[in-house]
């Protein structure tokens, strides 16, 4: 590789992982923090419902670190844990996570200058909040990767810590869903995409892709609606001409 002509194209050719944008990443998430903690909470009860210890709920929210694949899992948790039934386990992780390929990828203008040994680790903090956040960042002219680590180390502490009140709860509640629990989810996902409504038209994937989902969740059931709503969504947005 050809070294650049002079500093100052070396600076723009290389990331700065400054503090200032790991802080204003932060910062920009924490009008999603009270639904994550609502979120984790639910979790955390629903997990305890299910049996698991503390150790094992706060283990898999902080290896995993994926509400909607925790959820799904939590939801056709074996009675008995087999080698089959662990692989079942592994499969359904890979199938609900698939999404996270496409989201990746829309990363790459923003990740694709730093160094895979920064670039990598912080995929491990991608989540969906963070992920929009990096999107309206980056638009705006913000080229700094620690902006996508800040916002999603962030979100990380709220999601493994608030899953332990939501444990101890857990015990004591009959039905988890006489209190709204199962709306939870759907309800953190509308509220996030609120920050991406640009009017009907220019938001054309967004519809597109939460009626496929909804049609497939209907027809199918399972969690093949993810990866159906993500697809159309991401081919309906391709096609777009805003």
């Amino acid at each position: 590789m050809t070294p650049p002509d002079n500093p100052s194209e070396q600076s723009r050719s290389e990331p700065h992982w400054a503090f200032a944008a790991f802080r204003q990443g932060a910062a920009d998430v924490m009008s999603f923090l009270p639904g994550l903690a609502a979120f984790s909470m639910a979790y955390g009860t629903v997990a305890a419902r299910k049996g698991m210890t503390l150790f094992e709920t706060l283990l898999m929210s902080a290896t995993v670190f994926g509400g909607v694949v925790q959820m799904v899992v939590l939801d056709s948790w074996p009675e008995t844990l087999t080698v089959g039934a662990i692989a079942g386990i592994v499969a359904l992780t890979a199938l609900v996570n698939a999404r996270y390929l496409m989201i990746g990828a829309t990363l790459r203008p923003l990740l694709g200058p730093a160094p895979a040994h920064k670039a990598y680790p912080t995929l491990f903090f991608l989540v969906e909040p963070a992920w929009l956040m990096s999107l309206r960042y980056y638009a705006k002219g913000g080229r700094d990767p620690a902006y996508l680590l800040g916002g999603g180390m962030a979100m990380y502490l709220i999601w493994v810590t608030t899953a332990i009140p939501g444990f101890i709860a857990g015990a004591a509640v009959g039905n988890p869903k006489q209190f709204g629990i199962d709306l939870v989810v759907p309800a953190f996902f509308v509220a996030m995409m609120v920050p991406l409504w640009r009017g009907a038209r220019r938001s054309y994937g967004l519809i597109v892709g939460a009626l496929a989902a909804a049609l497939t969740y209907y027809l199918l059931g399972g969690v093949w609606y993810l990866i159906v709503g993500a697809v159309a969504g991401c081919i309906a947005g391709v096609f777009n001409d805003d």
